[in-house]
């Protein structure tokens, strides 16, 4: 089984990618038979969406073809997404709308978001809303909520506040735990003739 780990900060470092390496390693230590591959958007690597994609022009494929690849092998997904003005960050939407049901579809995923306050709630509900609808990827009913993410998940314990520290790394331990099980359930799902339906290839 493979879980595939998205971090979408555009920035280089981020608090993003030092959360959405930790799940990493909590994976590939707890999970030692399941292989992980960590995709940061650091940078913004991905062009912006436009209706060429649609005809697989070799510009696309030099960009898209490898991720492509590795997305369309795995078997869940975490999404790991920071809070910026109350939104998910641009890069992340758009790696989505590059994304078909044929690559995520029928596919779970953990919803992980993080802030440096107290918020992080308002990306868990735009992911919820707005991401899954034509690329048909599941969220699971669990999602984490990393807040004030500076004072946890560091390295160096001195850098953590030790009680929320502990509280997160349990809690991101036990959903990793769910979406491995969710993605177990769901694979002879994807074996079935219905999920690709060329008439409703969109959703409603």
């Amino acid at each position: 089984m493979k879980i595939s780990i998205i971090s979408g900060s555009h920035r280089n470092p981020s608090q993003s990618e030092k959360v959405a390496r930790h799940i990493e390693a909590t994976l590939n230590n707890e999970h030692p038979d399941n292989e992980t591959w960590l995709y940061p958007l650091a940078d913004n690597p991905l062009p912006l969406w436009d209706q060429t994609v649609w005809d697989n022009t070799p510009r696309w494929k030099e960009y898209l073809d490898p991720i492509k690849e590795q997305v369309k092998s795995s078997d869940g997904f975490v999404i790991v997404s920071p809070e910026w003005h109350g939104q998910v960050p641009a890069g992340l939407k758009n790696f989505f709308l590059l994304m078909s049901r044929f690559e995520v579809g029928h596919k779970p995923a953990l919803i992980v978001t993080l802030s440096n306050t107290d918020g992080g709630a308002y990306p868990v509900a735009e992911l919820r809303m707005s991401s899954y609808k034509n690329n048909r990827i599941c969220y699971i009913p669990e999602h984490v909520i990393v807040r004030n993410v500076e004072t946890v998940l560091n390295d160096n314990a001195e850098d953590n506040n030790p009680d929320a520290d502990s509280y997160f790394r349990e809690r991101i331990s036990w959903a990793l735990d769910l979406l491995i099980a969710y993605a177990e359930a769901l694979t002879p799902m994807r074996a079935t003739a219905q999920i690709y339906h060329d008439k409703f290839r969109s959703g409603m």
